[in-house]
């Protein structure tokens, strides 16, 4: 059966995830429902990450086997027809090796959360930022964000209800930059990892954002990860200020887009 790599952008409020559920709306389901129409299902997609109810997508990647052969440009053309209105996108499609896997195959995941830093409540970009009314002192933020870099126990930063067999994993990057915005001054944070923990990226920030505020010290921060107690990190922040932004796979499945 020829497999296919689909590239996915989405807007994440309407869904409780990415993973299929039978009640509820969710990112899975609407491309399975999706491909149902192009040719009988049931079909069974997997993807990079399975991102929670609210966090957002530019980058996600998914990997579907179809019964016949599709050009890429038709498959997504066909998917993004049959997708309508759910605020979900092909932007790129491409045949892949069968021993491709959207989840196995990836060596990195790459997470962009935003948040707006301004008292007038968002307009244009309500329920895609996490807005906070006052400034953040990067600085401060990105010496507590260089402590979480590299390999740790990272228990403070999991959910209790994280499945993975391990809480040591390593960060490869969690950069903290301030960027000016026609709607205002906007705080991003670049977070990259091979696999991350279930809320890890957004207990980053909701702790990182304390330290910007003036409530915990870099320092503070160093202590809660030495601590190994989810009760010594600051609060897990919203998700609509998270985006699953890339996945990077030794062999990249996209041509880069013009």
């Amino acid at each position: 059966m020829p497999r296919y790599a689909l590239k996915v952008e989405y807007h994440g409020a309407p869904f409780v995830g990415w993973q299929r559920q039978k009640e509820h709306a969710s990112v899975q389901g609407v491309i399975e429902t999706a491909l149902a129409r192009l040719e009988p299902g049931p079909h069974t997609i997997a993807a990079a990450g399975r991102t929670d109810a609210g966090v957002h997508a530019t980058g996600q990647v998914a990997h579907c086997d179809m019964a016949r052969d599709w050009t890429p440009f038709r498959l997504s053309e066909a998917l993004n027809y049959h997708l309508k209105p759910h605020p979900v996108a092909i932007v790129a499609c491409a045949a892949v090796s069968d021993d491709f896997h959207a989840r196995f195959s990836a060596r990195e995941r790459r997470y962009l959360f935003r948040i707006l830093t301004r008292r007038a409540p968002a307009t244009h970009h309500n329920g895609l930022v996490w807005q906070v009314k006052h400034d953040l002192d990067t600085d401060a933020m990105q010496e507590a964000a260089n402590r979480l870099v590299g390999k740790h126990d990272f228990t403070t930063f999991r959910s209790t209800i994280c499945q993975a067999d391990s809480p040591v994993k390593t960060l490869d990057r969690l950069t903290v930059s301030r960027v000016k915005t026609p709607h205002g001054t906007e705080v991003h944070f670049d977070v990259r990892a091979r696999s991350f923990l279930h809320n890890q990226v957004r207990s980053f920030v909701g702790t990182l954002e304390r330290v910007g505020g003036g409530t915990m010290t870099p320092q503070d921060v160093q202590i809660a990860l030495d601590a190994r107690d989810r009760a010594a990190c600051g609060p897990v922040c919203p998700p609509h200020g998270l985006y699953l932004a890339d996945v990077v796979y030794p062999d990249p499945p996209f041509a880069p887009q013009s």
